[in-house]
């Protein structure tokens, strides 16, 4: 959903083959030990694999934490109800930093030691580097935030998340429902997930017959932090808002340095915008700023998860924390469903559960995809709030 950031990502490796072939023997040997998994097991372990360390820790962090605290919420009322028997989770967690080559390393490692289904990854290149192998070791695979197109392209892959097109054409929808007369795109055109959402984005307008609206289109790349260039050529365009399909540290770099600037334009922003306020030493840099999440902090029906996530880790929980919870009651709602641990039930089961999560209701569709409403989120007075039309 950022180098490979998390609700997003860069291609995966082409070449995987030995991994693959070491991947799949160590998966047929553990089947060999463990009777194929055709009984119900006592202890259902949730492989995941996210970033700790590094650029993108933060987004990992997150997923991890709520991950914990979900198992934990659910160990503690007895586990998962799976036929006749009670089983208990365990969370086996390994760090990517957001780099493909890692993510197989951790998946073949996971696999390893015998996880029975893949939260993961995080970011949509090391989910893209994974799917293959999950698909070859026919494992149930979840990304909680990994939002590119093709990482659902196998039938045991699922996403929890919103894809790139749908949140451009989302976006889209937004801005040609208001006023604007000119618009500018500032997106990283190093990372997946913002190219992605952008692309959409304008093909949408296109479609809309609004793409004459867009009068300035720039770039920046993951590791910039200096948008002078940039700002400045939008400034002289005239946009009235900016669309920014970035995560929350460009766009904390970008707000701040636009107010600096004495720009006075709106910002449109993708669900990487979750987080943003922590990030900027002026809130009023980013007053009235407009994104997609399907979470919120402040939502009452939160409450019992912000307030237990914020006593054991003093801080407020993020979108991305909303999206691993909600994926560890997916994985339960599948286990109930399946009545059975093992994985091709697993898979079969998905289709068949709702879960009433944090971030909404959700099904899943045959290919993969979630089936939930989109939310609209705006920054007023320094704090998050749900957008209302005007």
């Amino acid at each position: 959903m950022v180098a490979s950031l998390a609700a997003c990502g860069t291609s995966a490796p082409k070449d995987g083959k030995a991994t693959t072939q070491s991947t799949e023997k160590k998966a047929e040997d553990k089947k060999a030990d463990a009777g194929t998994k055709t009984d119900t097991k006592d202890v259902f372990t949730i492989g995941a694999i996210g970033p700790l360390t590094g650029s993108a820790a933060s987004y990992g962090t997150s997923v991890k934490n709520a991950v914990e605290i979900a198992i934990d919420e659910i160990n503690a009322a007895g586990g998962v109800k799976v036929g006749d028997k009670n089983v208990k989770l365990a969370l086996d967690f390994q760090d990517d930093q957001a780099k493909e080559d890692q993510a197989v390393t951790a998946y073949n490692k996971l696999m390893s030691d015998g996880m029975d289904v893949l939260l993961g990854c995080v970011t949509s290149g090391s989910s893209l580097a994974v799917t293959s192998l999950s698909a070859q070791d026919k494992i149930l695979q979840i990304t909680p935030s990994g939002s590119a197109a093709d990482i659902t392209a196998n039938d045991n892959v699922f996403r929890l998340c919103f894809t790139d097109p749908l949140q451009g054409k989302t976006l889209a929808d937004f801005v040609a429902g208001k006023d604007y007369s000119k618009i500018a795109i500032l997106y990283n055109n190093a990372d997946e997930y913002s190219t992605g959402i952008k692309d959409a984005f304008k093909e949408e307008l296109k479609a809309k017959g609004k793409d004459s609206i867009v009068v300035d289109e720039e770039s920046f790349k993951t590791e910039d932090v200096d948008y002078t260039t940039q700002l400045t050529k939008i400034k002289n365009a005239g946009a009235e808002a900016i669309f920014v399909p970035a995560y929350y540290q460009a766009a904390a770099y970008i707000t701040q340095q636009a107010k600096s600037a004495g720009m006075n334009t709106a910002f449109i922003g993708s669900d990487g915008w979750d987080g943003v306020i922590a990030q900027v030493t002026d809130k009023s840099a980013v007053e009235g700023a407009v994104f997609l999440s399907p979470f919120l902090a402040s939502d009452p029906s939160a409450k019992k998860f912000v307030d237990a996530y914020k006593a054991k880790y003093n801080a407020t929980p993020d979108q991305f924390a909303a999206d691993g919870y909600d994926t560890v009651y997916v994985i339960k709602a599948a286990l109930e469903k399946a009545g059975s641990t093992k994985s091709e039930d697993l898979i079969a089961a998905m289709t068949q559960i709702e879960v009433d999560g944090l971030t909404g209701k959700v099904t899943f569709d045959a290919s993969g995809e979630p089936n939930k409403e989109a939310k609209f989120v705006t920054i007023t007075n320094g704090e998050y709030v749900p957008y209302q039309a005007k």
